[in-house]
């Protein structure tokens, strides 16, 4: 009976580590969409086929490997900021072109399924002028009141809610605290939040969170302070790494726990690559202060001598503490000029972010602006910039940049829940990243930045199919059963 009974055992092993070598799922068909510059493709359909028995490539045939067996993070979203200044120029357009705006953000079957979304609590640089919710001197916040964001900004954010069908996850930055409590008297040029009042500026994320619910507006999350090393001409506050993460374990943290709002995704540092590790490592090997903390957040203005962007840190602070999250927080092109909106750099300035921050393990990604005007603002210090939409206020004509179509390719086709999969390109000129959906198919996004056409072969465990990669274009490839 024995004897039996291990081969039985010895049986089911077997068939169990039969199953954990085959691929989970069975990759058979693909359909392609295209961008690519000087052609009319913008997520356009270009091929369906199959893939085929291939076994192994050659050097002179590129390829990218998709293994779905290898499985990384789980992807959350990906959306963009709905500022003062996104609400304003919404409401100046005809109501036509607002439903189409909506439509090509957050609809996820005839848009881009926009699932997240930031705003600004107190105002920021893209707002029309400085404003906070309480009046002078209020410490207690009984004058708190969020009346500014009633005209504009909360009405668009609850359209976009509407939208996503309820998919959309919001977060809140601040970009100063009332001037009244920093050590500079003003809520521009940096300056430093007192220390008198650490718990009046906790309770008062407190406060906006309570009043953005009873307007009907949830809060998925919240980061500390937006750009915390830089002392700006509009509102900006200084925080040392170890200020931060004092703020957090002895203020912020205990508030938000303390009002019932522990769910709350609390993001730390909200500011360049450069710095991420220092303030992720600083924080986090706080026992204290990492227990409230989600994730860290980050953006993509550290280039400041031209050495490139320093993807590499991402992956640096995800393979140090992998029970936190990483989430791109912002982005954007700066310096706007109107003779340069249809440049398409724009579009594979975001590609070549998004494909290696997602491969350095970023769970959730999320562009500035959404919308701007015909002279990329408003904005009440003259920080113009891009924006992957910007409307005409005067004529209503929507410009979607080519920024607009690359995001596209990420956010349309990577489902919420996804795993990120292992993808490798055989060539420098290609670079790519995969996602396996819930649904089994994987979303396989492959970028050409440079001048040439090139034939290349999607590899599967055996099977591959050719395509080819457009000058200057980037595809999606969903593969399925």
């Amino acid at each position: 009976m024995r004897f039996f009974f291990l081969l039985l055992l010895l049986n089911l092993w077997l068939v169990e580590a039969s199953a954990q070598q085959k691929p989970a799922f069975a990759l058979n068909q693909m359909t392609v969409y295209t961008t690519a510059d000087s052609t009319e493709y913008r997520l356009q359909k270009t091929a369906v086929g199959a893939l085929e028995p291939f076994g192994q490539p050659f050097e002179t045939q590129p390829c990218i490997f998709v293994d779905p067996d290898r499985k990384f993070q789980t992807f959350i979203g990906i959306g963009g900021a709905i500022t003062d200044a996104s609400a304003e120029v919404f409401a100046q357009l005809p109501a036509d072109k607002q439903a189409e705006v909506l439509e090509r953000y957050y609809d996820p079957e005839k848009g881009i399924g926009y699932k997240i979304a930031r705003t600004n609590m107190n105002s920021c640089d893209f707002s029309s002028a400085s404003y906070t919710y309480v009046k002078e001197g209020d410490t207690k916040l009984k004058t708190f009141d969020v009346a500014p964001d009633l005209k504009y900004k909360i009405p668009l954010i609850k359209l976009a809610m509407a939208k996503s069908k309820g998919k959309m996850k919001l977060f809140i930055s601040p970009w100063s605290p009332p001037g009244w409590m920093k050590d500079n008297q003003e809520m521009l040029h940096g300056g430093k939040l007192k220390p008198e009042y650490y718990q009046a500026w906790a309770n008062y994320y407190v406060k906006f969170i309570q009043a953005y619910q009873k307007q009907g507006v949830p809060i998925w999350g919240l980061t500390v302070q937006n750009e915390p090393m830089a002392k700006q001409t509009w509102e900006s506050c200084i925080y040392t790494a170890e200020e931060e993460r004092d703020f957090i374990k002895k203020y912020l943290g205990p508030s938000l726990w303390k009002a019932g709002l522990q769910q709350k995704r609390l993001i730390a540092w909200d500011h360049n690559r450069d710095l991420m590790y220092q303030r992720a490592s600083t924080i986090l090997q706080d026992p204290q202060a990492a227990k409230y903390v989600w994730g860290i957040g980050f953006h993509w203005y550290e280039d400041w001598t031209g050495g490139g962007k320093i993807f590499e840190n991402v992956k640096r602070v995800g393979e140090a503490f992998p029970d936190k999250h990483l989430i791109f927080t912002e982005g954007c092109a700066d310096s706007y000029r109107a003779e340069n909106i249809h440049d398409w750099k724009f579009g594979e300035t975001y590609g070549r972010s998004m494909i290696n921050d997602f491969n350095n393990g970023t769970a959730a990604w999320t562009d500035w602006n959404i919308l701007l005007d015909e002279k990329g603002g408003p904005n009440h210090v003259g920080n113009f910039c891009f924006a992957p939409v910007h409307a005409d206020t005067r004529t209503g004509v929507i410009t979607y940049l080519s920024s607009y179509y690359y995001i596209g390719h990420f956010s349309k086709f990577i489902q919420a829940g996804a795993r990120r999969v292992s993808c490798a390109s055989s060539r420098g000129q290609l670079l790519c990243t995969a996602f396996q959906n819930p649904d089994g198919s994987v979303a396989v996004v492959v970028m050409n930045a440079t001048k040439e056409k090139i034939e290349y072969r999607v590899w599967v465990a055996g099977k591959a199919a050719v395509l080819v990669s457009l000058p200057h274009s980037i595809q999606t490839i969903l593969l399925t059963k």
